[in-house]
């Protein structure tokens, strides 16, 4: 299948990650309410409400989060770091956080790498690999008609839509995202997944060896509460490489 992955896998790297994930995805909500608490006219907010619902975070944690974000209830300052690097295979890696204490973030990124196989490098390193997109991802059933989908998406901003193995994987702008998100929900399709993402322009396979090390220096990272994300330009969905 590729990076992205199928449905079906990423789910299970979800369930298997939930704990860590109630911990993200609160801070993910708590920064982007900063911008208006009010999920209808925050797209970036939304995103986060329904990656926290998809993994079943109860409704408490999200408007506890939410109140920090519009300043309802004290909360944790956060701020955003980013880290570039390699990992096993010369694969380029880039580690999006959400931290409250710059020196422990940096130490641990710094150190899983060091440990892993990796390196991280100065900024801008791998960045120049990639480019920032809107990624919306519906689930193929018969109930959808592919050029409907797609028409609806394109006249709505969408630069491109691939047709995957279980998914159509819908490409914008991050200027139109937020356009093409609300057209195809006001249209009736399901969103599996709506983000801004990281994609590569170029990517890389390393061999299984490096696969299995690259796995593990994924896994460690996105086990880190203060990790939101990481992108690589592996071109395996390493949610199929067994450990």
């Amino acid at each position: 299948m590729g990076r992205h992955g199928t449905i079906a896998g990423r789910k299970a790297a979800q369930d298997s990650k939930r704990a860590a994930l109630f911990t993200k995805y609160a801070k993910m909500i708590t920064v982007a309410a900063r911008d208006g608490g009010d999920p209808e006219y925050n797209a970036g907010l939304r995103t986060a409400i329904e990656k926290a619902k998809a993994i079943s975070m109860p409704n408490a944690n999200i408007e506890r989060a939410i109140k920090k974000g519009t300043g309802e209830l004290e909360g944790v300052s956060y701020e955003s770091l980013q880290f570039e690097g390699y990992g096993a295979g010369g694969v380029a890696i880039i580690v999006e956080c959400l931290t409250d204490n710059t020196n422990r973030t940096t130490s641990a990124v710094k150190s899983t790498f060091d440990k892993h196989g990796g390196n991280v490098g100065t900024p801008g390193c791998v960045s120049y690999m990639f480019s920032r997109k809107g990624i919306i991802v519906i689930e193929k059933s018969d109930d959808i008609d592919e050029d409907a989908l797609m028409e609806t998406a394109l006249e709505a901003g969408a630069d491109d839509m691939i047709s995957n193995e279980d998914n159509y994987e819908i490409q914008t702008d991050p200027s139109a995202y937020n356009d093409v998100d609300d057209a195809l929900r006001k249209a009736g399709y399901e969103l599996v997944e709506s983000d801004i993402e990281q994609v590569p322009s170029m990517e890389s396979t390393p061999d299984e060896k490096d696969l299995k090390k690259l796995k593990k220096l994924v896994d460690v990272l996105e086990d880190n509460e203060d990790v939101q994300k990481v992108h690589t330009n592996c071109a395996v969905d390493l949610d199929t490489v067994e450990l």
